[in-house]
């Protein structure tokens, strides 16, 4: 899969700072996630991919299931209906869940804080969670937006992602270096 980030930046700078003027960050990263996960959908993909899918009825589907799927209502809908048909127009609509990650990346930039993603294959209790949360605001030095997800596959263990920082403790990825190193 090709690396959409040089598309998708413009896009996401101008609804960064479009959000930022209106103090509704958090509002358009929600309604951008909502809108990236409609356009990943099969279906909607295999309606992007047809030639002579109307533009605009694409559009209004999109922005009706975001606008269920969002918990806040759209604050103005016009601004996310002229993205949303810019990027249909430019065929870029597929590049909408990295127009949500690389704004999300601006978000927490402004506010000073880092997402992490915690997979784990056991749940990891809430004590625990904190504890990873203080040691990681302090390598960082910055808030901490820490996010679990279970995947049985990881056997055991853990790992970590901080934006471009992962830290793999899973036992799946011991037994594979111990694999490779076997081999080697």
């Amino acid at each position: 899969m090709a690396d959409d980030s040089g598309i998708a930046r413009p896009y996401a700078e101008a609804v960064f700072e479009l959000a930022r003027d209106a103090n509704q960050l958090s509002h358009w990263s929600g309604l951008l996630h909502a809108a990236a996960h409609v356009v990943s959908d099969g279906a909607i993909r295999r309606l992007i991919d047809t030639p002579n899918t109307d533009i605009g009825t694409l559009v209004e589907l999109v922005i009706d299931v975001s606008r269920e799927a969002s918990v806040d209502a759209i604050a103005d809908p016009v601004q996310f209906s002229n993205l949303l048909r810019l990027l249909a127009e430019n065929g870029r609509l597929t590049v909408l869940p990295k127009v949500a990650e690389l704004f999300d990346k601006l978000k927490a930039d402004v506010e000073n804080t880092v997402n992490v993603l915690l997979t784990a294959a056991e749940p990891v209790d809430d004590e625990t969670q904190a504890s990873i949360s203080a040691a990681l605001k302090r390598r960082f030095g910055r808030e901490i937006n820490l996010h679990f997800q279970l995947d049985e596959n990881l056997i055991g263990g853990a790992r970590l992602q901080a934006d471009d920082l992962v830290i793999d403790g899973s036992v799946r990825t011991g037994l594979q270096k111990l694999a490779s190193a076997l081999i080697n």
